[in-house]
């Protein structure tokens, strides 16, 4: 399925495979994902998709998450294996390559990492990994601050979100993966 071609299918099938809030955030997190992009110089339609779509795999049950990502071509650390709150964001990716037939790497991306952030991500990726940070619906004590500055840039937004996210990882003694740890690095850099 193209991409915008369909976006009432697209929602349809959203609303089957989400509770309602988690449908609701997808929304909120597709229309924050195209504010960003139209500050930002990218595709507006193609981060309100890739916001959509971004947590399609959320409320599969864990076990699916883990068969699709194990036969995937995916590889993934030790960490990720640990954390199957992390699962859905490799789901989801391999989910809308091979159901919904979206061969757009960098939206395959935007959603592959919009949980754990990576070294090297692309202006969308960046966005939606924002987006979802700074969705209407969130409410963390931070959100305002990532806000502000993921309206001024994307770079600073994202040293601030992922020095968030690591400092309440820490916090909660839970792992952090490679890829956390490595995009974190290339901003304090």
């Amino acid at each position: 399925m193209p991409m915008n071609d369909n976006l009432k299918a697209i929602k349809q099938l959203l609303s089957e495979r989400l509770c309602e809030k988690r449908y609701r955030h997808s929304l909120n997190v597709a229309d924050e994902a195209r504010r960003l992009a139209e500050i930002f110089g990218e595709d507006p339609e193609k981060a309100y998709f890739a916001g959509l779509v971004h947590d399609i795999c959320k409320d599969e049950p864990k076990e699916e998450q883990l068969q699709r990502i194990r036969n995937s071509a995916i590889i993934w650390d030790d960490k990720a294996l640990g954390q199957p709150s992390l699962w859905h964001a490799m789901a989801g990716s391999i989910f809308i390559r091979e159901e919904l037939n979206v061969q757009d790497e960098d939206i395959i991306n935007a959603v592959r990492y919009h949980t754990t952030a990576r070294a090297g991500m692309s202006r969308l990726e960046k966005i939606v990994y924002l987006a979802d940070l700074t969705s209407a619906d969130r409410e963390y004590s931070d959100v305002e601050t990532v806000r502000a500055l993921a309206r001024a840039s994307l770079e600073k937004a994202m040293l601030y979100g992922l020095q968030y996210i690591i400092s309440d990882l820490v916090a909660h003694k839970s792992p952090i993966v490679d890829d956390t740890v490595e995009a974190y690095n290339e901003y304090v850099a």
